[in-house]
């Protein structure tokens, strides 16, 4: 599944020129060459560089030959003159600045070793498979990542919105209300005719990724090592095996700011939920609609809750009435609070058209999933198949032990935490604050064993090798929740239920709830803080070296032997072999072929309008 969410005006610096793909061909050329396609009839697409701030650079250009003689001016550069390198580093602040762009919604990205024949294989078949999708293609200087910027024209947007179904708000003289896109009746639908405000950037996204999921394999296709089997999809089955690095939406700068002032940094102000559902979709805007009412509605057992504390006397009767009072009170609100979140629920559903929105009949096999190759007694095509008795095998022979293992495993811990705490108590001259050394350990263990138990619930999950998504996901919440049930409360219900010990119980309590607030906010805050800054620090010294080994090739002068493809500011290739030839760049590449050079130098290109992409030495 590939992720959903804004589309993205972020821009970087460190992005190549539009469409840029790695050319290697032995003996003959390295260098780049660049592909063009209109977004509209006659028009060229603008440069676009829209990434994340992890990824930064500057306008690429050919490396050195490995054939250049080596130099003394990097020991100087490195040496004597280091501190004056200083004024070429780039500050991490600014990695963080962003460009504004309209011309990318999703961004796939590839590794550092993925080599030209898998990206024009892709690229191959994204323009065959879906004509609709522009992308762009570039190569960052430093992290050496190849990415596709994916997006498409107002016209293809709206036949992939009639396609998927898109419920879009309908103009007051037609009914009114939300009902499912349709081309042929596109005059009925609020703001049609502004291409800037029909779609959401979520709507633009969801649409593109509706598309890549859909990119199928034909019968025997491959790629290296990777069979696909008829009408498998493509995109999903690359990332699982790791071609594709990642595919997810990118942020749109504009609108980012305009939520952190009306929501993040609002106070006591009621939450944009339109414009939240807007950017990030449904789903997420249904949450913090969840939220936002939770948190609400808490405020009546607080407060009633709060006055019977103050008001209750010390002696026992009082307590325990005024515990009777309030669970009652409790069991009236939350029944209370459930019937009206039901009412609230469906008015959001209603407002952003999801309340008959039909669930999907049939769900595409997990990417991960593995098994034998058969043909389906329902389908009659090829397809994976596990057998079921292997799964049962493995949840008898491993899951189910493994489990006890760890559950055993977190009872032994608690009472050996017990066992220690009785010793520490033992020793009377010991200060108050050592006392409580081992609940804070037991807190620690705990909060530490639920990362481990985590990992150990996805690698038995993965094994088991479910077929589907939603087979995968609630076996997953079922082995979740068991080890962080029994991690989390086996010690409280041991020393409230056993022990009988209700002090130690609230000591307890209340550790617990600090260590895991105070760890989840340095995990969730401080450690991703840290770890940007220093991503930011080695981007900007990688930026360093390379403009050191740059300075030292220029200092040498010249090439020797081989030859590079540069694209200078006038937007036409010169071909440096020798001699130099040039080679036009045309307005719109449909296929390329480079050939090794003549006497004279020249690299001859040969143009095919219609054909496949493809790159080879003839």
């Amino acid at each position: 599944m590939l992720p959903t969410g804004p589309a993205g005006t972020a821009s970087s610096p460190g992005w190549g020129r539009p469409r840029v793909i790695p050319l290697s061909l032995p003996g003959t050329v390295w260098g780049t060459f660049a592909q063009t396609a209109p977004a509209s009839p006659g028009a060229l697409l603008p440069p676009r560089a829209p990434w994340g701030v992890e990824l930064g650079g500057s306008e690429p250009r050919c490396p050195p030959h490995p054939l250049a003689p080596a130099s003394p001016f990097p020991d100087k550069l490195f040496g004597k003159r280091l501190l004056q390198a200083g004024r070429y580093i780039m500050s991490h602040k600014s990695w963080m600045k962003t460009v504004p762009t309209e011309n990318c919604d999703v961004l796939m990205t590839f590794a550092d070793t993925t080599d030209d024949h898998t990206l024009l294989w892709l690229l191959n078949h994204i323009r065959l498979g879906i004509p609709e999708l522009i992308i762009q293609i570039r190569h960052h200087r430093h992290t050496k990542v190849y990415a596709f910027f994916v997006t498409a024209t107002y016209e293809s947007l709206l036949r992939g919105a009639d396609e998927i179904g898109l419920r879009k708000p309908v103009k007051a003289e037609f009914g009114g209300g939300t009902r499912s896109f349709s081309c042929e009746e596109d005059y009925i639908y609020e703001n049609i005719e502004n291409e800037l405000f029909f779609f959401t950037s979520q709507e633009r996204q969801n649409i593109i990724r509706y598309w890549l999921e859909n990119l199928r394999a034909k019968h025997g296709e491959s790629l290296h090592n990777i069979q696909f089997l008829e009408g498998q999809p493509v995109i999903p089955e690359l990332v699982a095996r790791g071609v594709i690095q990642q595919v997810f939406p990118i942020h749109e700068q504009r609108i980012l700011n305009r939520l952190m002032k009306s929501w993040v940094q609002a106070i006591c102000e009621a939450q944009p939920l339109d414009e939240i559902c807007d950017y990030f979709g449904v789903k997420i805007a249904m949450y913090f609609a969840w939220l936002g009412f939770y948190t609400s509605a808490i405020v009546y057992p607080a407060v009633f809750g709060s006055i019977l504390y103050t008001f209750t006397e010390n002696d026992q009767t009082s307590r325990d009435i005024c515990c009777v009072v309030f669970a009652i009170f409790n069991v009236i609100w939350a029944t209370l609070f459930l019937e009206e979140w039901k009412q609230r629920g469906a008015e959001f559903a209603y407002k952003w058209g999801t309340l008959d929105t039909p669930a999907e009949s049939i769900e595409e096999p997990r990417p991960q999933f593995r098994g034998i190759k058969r043909i389906s007694p329902v389908t009659n095509v090829e397809e994976f198949y596990y057998p079921p008795w292997k799964r049962l095998l493995f949840q008898c022979l491993v899951s189910l032990p493994v489990c006890l293992i760890c559950l055993s495993f977190v009872f032994l811990i608690m009472l050996g935490c017990f066992e220690l705490q009785e010793f520490v108590l033992s020793i009377k001259e010991l200060p108050r604050l050592i006392r409580f050394l081992p609940k804070i350990a037991l807190a620690l263990i705990v909060t530490a064993c639920d990362d481990v138990y985590r990992k150990i619930a996805y690698w038995l999950n993965d094994m088991e090798n479910y077929r589907l998504q939603s087979a995968y996901e609630k076996h997953l919440i079922i082995k979740i929740v068991l080890f962080q049930f029994v991690n989390s409360y086996l010690s409280l219900f041991y020393i409230g239920f056993y022990l009988k010990d209700m002090e130690r119980l609230k000591e307890l309590l209340l550790i617990f709830s600090l260590s895991q607030s105070l760890v989840r906010q340095l995990r969730d805050a401080i450690l991703p803080f840290i770890t940007l800054q220093l991503h930011l620090f080695l981007i900007s010294f990688k930026g360093l070296l390379s403009f050191g080994w740059s300075l030292a090739v220029s200092k040498v002068g010249g090439v020797a032997g081989g030859g590079r493809l540069c694209r200078p500011p006038t937007g036409r290739f010169i071909l440096r072999h020798g001699k130099f030839g040039c080679v036009g760049q045309p307005s719109w590449l449909d296929s390329l072929t480079v050939r090794p050079g003549n006497s004279r130098g020249t690299f001859p290109v040969s143009l095919g309008a219609g054909e496949p992409l493809k790159a080879k030495e003839q």
